[in-house]
């Protein structure tokens, strides 16, 4: 077992956002099975946190919670009311691996690969614009809009008010941090109510209107005679919106802030346009765009001479276990792009919860980042940049570039 040296997760330390790897490494070192005062088991090594994501036994619905704090959980209840999300992310088997299977009908690797022209016509049309300007802002210029008008084509969403959704879905995701307060509670679950308004108004003109578009197909999916329910639908989609976006905002802006702070790195993926899939990998792996990553027990369990009891939620630090050198080696905290297990981080889960989306936000990601540091091969920060204050979804406000 680790030293009894006490250590305390506290995420909202001065400076956590910024750099939160030391904290994580003093968690591992000397606490890496902690119990935290917000009542929750965070889990810090590598090895521990793959156990638990690829654990069959455990649980994702927040139902089998037992031991909870109740005054998030009570404010909760006020904001959102009774009723429960039909998502996947929220469910377990069986109903986890319906809804995925019909979900996946409609999200092919072909139709991943079929995306491609349309994402190079929208990151050369944001790149043009920056250069009509002289000056860029890689979070609202690039990383913000892309991954809104790439699901917005995939789905085959009517246009709509991007800043108004975007706003609705960072207030959503909110609710992932393990801290929150009452008042970002009752914002998510008014950005909740009114995105799941526009979202089944979004599905009833594409029930009217359909075409080749992924909306389509979830309208149409079916297995056995078994099809995604008006509520189910409606769900996934939002899920799709809110995942999506947010997390390749953060992959892509802090993904280009970590390579101009390392040139050598930034010339490796600029002049060999095929180390892209590896080095968004390892970026995947050193950013972390998702920092935890949720279980709930459903029996005792003993986790390195720690028992945690039935109903308890066990927070799987993603972040952590990305960088812990007992999986990566001494060079753990190094960004190297040509790392070659680069590929094995846990930054979109593991297991049967596995990100259903990994394979569009990478490619997202690789042509959006390559295709920066080609246009612009002397570009670096011109700002501090601005880090958005959330402790799982992790990522930029702001990145102001010169673009040289």
């Amino acid at each position: 077992m680790a030293d009894a040296r006490p250590v305390v997760f506290n995420p909202l330390e001065e400076g956590y956002a910024e750099d939160p790897w030391p904290h994580f490494a003093e968690l591992r070192d000397h606490d890496p099975v902690h119990r935290s005062v917000m009542t929750n088991w965070f889990l810090f090594r590598h090895a521990d946190v793959l156990a638990l994501l690829r654990d069959p036994s455990l649980s994702v619905d927040d139902a089998n919670v037992l031991v909870r704090d109740e005054e998030r959980y009570q404010a909760a209840r006020e904001a959102y009311g009774d009723e429960r999300s039909t998502s996947m992310l929220g469910r377990d088997a069986p109903d986890h691996t319906r809804l995925r299977r019909l979900v996946s009908k409609a999200f092919t690797p072909s139709s991943i690969a079929a995306l491609e022209p349309a994402i190079v016509d929208l990151v050369d049309g944001a790149l043009d614009e920056m250069t009509e300007r002289g000056s860029g802002e890689v979070v609202g210029d690039l990383a913000f809009p892309l991954p809104f008008d790439v699901i917005s084509v995939m789905l085959g969403m009517p246009e709509s008010d991007a800043e108004q959704v975007a706003a609705w879905s960072s207030a959503i995701v909110k609710t992932l941090d393990p801290i929150i307060t009452e008042d970002e509670m009752r914002a998510a679950a008014d950005a909740s109510a009114n995105l799941r308004g526009l979202l089944a108004e979004v599905i009833e003109w594409k029930r009217a209107n359909p075409a080749d578009d992924l909306l389509t197909a979830l309208i149409s999916a079916h297995e056995d005679g078994d099809h995604l329910s008006p509520r189910e639908l409606r769900d996934q989609v939002q899920l799709l919106f809110v995942a999506g976006h947010e997390t390749t905002v953060n992959l892509i802006g802090t993904g280009i802030h970590e390579l101009l702070a390392r040139p050598d790195q930034a010339a490796l993926v600029r002049d060999d346009p095929a180390l892209g899939a590896n080095a968004v990998d390892e970026l995947l792996r050193f950013v972390s765009p998702v920092q935890f990553s949720r279980r709930i027990t459903l029996r005792d369990i003993e986790i390195d001479g720690h028992r945690i009891d039935a109903g308890m939620f066990v927070m799987a630090a993603l972040a952590s276990a990305n960088h812990d050198p007992a999986r990566w080696g001494p060079d753990a905290e190094e960004l190297d792009v040509r790392r070659r297990d680069a590929g094995q981080h846990v930054a979109f889960g593991s297991g049967s919860h596995y990100c259903l989306g990994a394979s569009l936000a990478k490619l997202e990601a690789r042509i959006a980042i390559g295709s920066f540091l080609r246009r612009f091969p002397a570009a670096g920060v011109a700002a501090e940049p601005v880090w958005n204050g959330r402790i799982n979804l992790r990522g930029l406000d702001r990145l102001e570039v010169d673009l040289g």
